[in-house]
């Protein structure tokens, strides 16, 4: 009998050779993946958290990332690095350049009054004079257009008429129509209707006029 069997047990239960019996569990195969995992991903996190720190270290931080494909915005224009050119300055230069317009006293304006307040195209006659235009023929309107403008004016001039011309007298006046007829001549007619009150203020039609003149750049793009 063995010395590992217990005393008066024999049989099927005796202890035979030198080797204990296996006591502990099988491992389970799940547990060993999920173990393995875990060792991977804890391996993996903590390999980002150093990037992250070493981003910091550097000033390369979330704040610097642009979207794909998004550009810098330059600190100076294309080639004017070399000179230390200001993109202020280059913007200034590449602004709209003034657009070339007639004086008040190159436009022969006549004036007709297509409503039935008396006296209205002489009072504004006078202060179309007053503000340097040449004031041609003024009194009622002509019967295509008498009582038959419901809106504010027309102004009414040749095909050949420069439209810098109609322009010029729109500061004087907003929400006027425009048509041409068969004249060959230069003047223009502005008919006035049953909506006009009365003529923009000399000190707005000319801001009006100066911004027609030198119109604004367009504006810089901010980074």
């Amino acid at each position: 009998m063995s010395m590992l069997t217990p005393p008066g047990m024999g049989g099927k239960y005796r202890v035979t050779g030198t080797a204990y019996p296996r006591m502990s569990r099988k491992r389970s195969r799940p547990r060993i993946v999920l173990a393995v995992l875990g060792s991977v991903l804890a391996l993996a996190l903590v390999g980002y958290g150093a990037l992250q720190l070493i981003d910091v270290f550097r000033g390369e931080g979330p704040k610097r990332n642009t979207a794909a494909g998004a550009k810098d915005c330059p600190t100076t224009a294309p080639g004017a690095a070399a000179k230390g050119a200001p993109v202020a300055a280059t913007a200034a230069a590449s602004a709209t350049p003034a657009v070339a317009l007639p004086a008040p006293g190159q436009i022969q304006v006549n004036v007709y009054n297509a409503t039935a307040r008396a006296g209205l195209a002489k009072a504004v006659g006078d202060e179309l004079a007053k503000r340097g235009f040449v004031v041609g023929k003024v009194g009622n309107a002509p019967p295509d257009f008498d009582k038959k403008v419901p809106g504010t004016g027309i102004l009414l001039g040749a095909p050949s008429t420069d439209k810098g011309a109609y322009a010029v007298l729109g500061t004087q006046l907003a929400g006027m129509t425009q048509q041409t007829d068969t004249r060959e001549t230069a003047d223009i007619d502005l008919i006035l209707g049953d909506a006009f009150k009365e003529l923009s203020t000399k000190e707005d039609a000319d801001k009006a006029l100066a911004l027609l003149a030198n119109p604004a750049p367009a504006p810089v793009k901010k980074c």
